[in-house]
């Protein structure tokens, strides 16, 4: 048994039993992948896919029940790798953070500033996704930390940790009716207009929609985008009212719109962390945590590590947050 065939097995799964992608994900051949993977079964004396002639279709219920435990090896062989390098390179190495767009972009630019002036032998490598996306990145050990608001909390197989409540605004042109009305702001009002916000599934964007849905309301949404910046492009040409987050506007770069508080429209939104469950952290991962978000200091984030996935909760972590 190796780590190539255990690697093999793993990557068969991921990739929906293409044995054609398992190969360049590998960067071996497809029979060499095959070979693998038979070698693997043999020596285990079971079958772990289903087969229907040369190619696989699913897992066998033993192969199921084996599949936890590969993920498990390779894992635990990722971390002794980890490990090894913490005490040989300290201070130095790679840090990889997923997140989406709107944290990328508004929330984590001073916290990577601050990181990188105590760790400068740390290179940073940034992915920008969907919530979906950041996980999946993070499950596949393709990601060291996530951060998304949505979406991160679902996964067992992720510790995700509150670390900040942010809420929405309206964005509008100086000289829409919204902008010098002295009525105060609702949703009947809004509903009256175009609406230019995010993609289901980004920035909160499911609150806006339970919020008109409670309301009885239906929104005309003209366009959704995944960028706060594509948004308040499209809202100072006029195609309609805006929805982002507060976060998102800065009165001197967005100087030609203008900023009515939603706060009381919408449900709050919390901004989660999330690392793989298990996987082993350097101690510049926790520095850039905490640096990220204060209260997550190292006992923190250990404590949330060590809890079974079923006792996680945001109350747990209230104080953190």
């Amino acid at each position: 048994m190796n780590f190539q065939q255990l690697r093999s097995v793993r990557e068969a799964q991921r990739r929906g039993f293409n044995l054609t992608e398992v190969a360049q994900a590998l960067h071996t051949s497809q029979p060499g992948v095959s070979r693998q993977i038979r070698e693997l079964e043999e020596e285990l004396g079971i079958e772990l896919f289903v087969r229907v002639g040369k190619r696989l279709t699913g897992l066998t219920e033993p192969g199921a029940q084996v599949l936890p435990v590969i993920e498990r090896l390779l894992l635990e062989a990722e971390n002794l790798k980890r490990a090894a390098d913490d005490f040989a390179s300290a201070g130095s190495g790679r840090l990889r953070i997923a997140a989406t767009h709107s944290q990328a972009r508004y929330a984590l630019p001073p916290a990577v500033r601050d990181f990188r002036a105590h760790h400068p032998d740390v290179s940073l490598h940034l992915q920008q996704g969907s919530p979906q996306q950041i996980a999946r990145l993070l499950l596949d050990g393709e990601a060291d930390v996530g951060i998304a608001t949505e979406a991160l909390a679902q996964y067992p197989e992720l510790v995700a940790l509150p670390c900040y409540r942010w809420t929405h605004a309206v964005v509008v042109p100086p000289d829409h009716p919204l902008a010098s009305s002295r009525e105060p702001l609702t949703l009947a009002r809004l509903a009256q207009f175009p609406i230019v916000t995010y993609e289901p599934g980004y920035t909160g964007r499911s609150h806006i929609d339970e919020a008109f849905a409670a309301a009885r309301l239906t929104p005309q949404i003209v366009l959704s985008a995944m960028d706060a910046d594509v948004i308040k492009t499209y809202v100072e040409l006029g195609l309609g009212v805006g929805i982002v987050a507060a976060i998102a506007f800065d009165e001197e770069r967005d100087r030609h719109l203008r900023a009515l508080d939603a706060r009381h429209l919408f449900a709050d939104n919390m901004t989660r962390l999330a690392v793989r469950r298990g996987a082993f952290l350097r101690d510049y991962v926790y520095e850039f945590i905490q640096t990220f978000a204060s209260p997550l200091g190292r006992d923190v984030v250990d404590a949330a590590r060590h809890q079974a996935p079923e006792d996680e909760s945001d109350q747990a972590w209230r104080k953190a947050a």
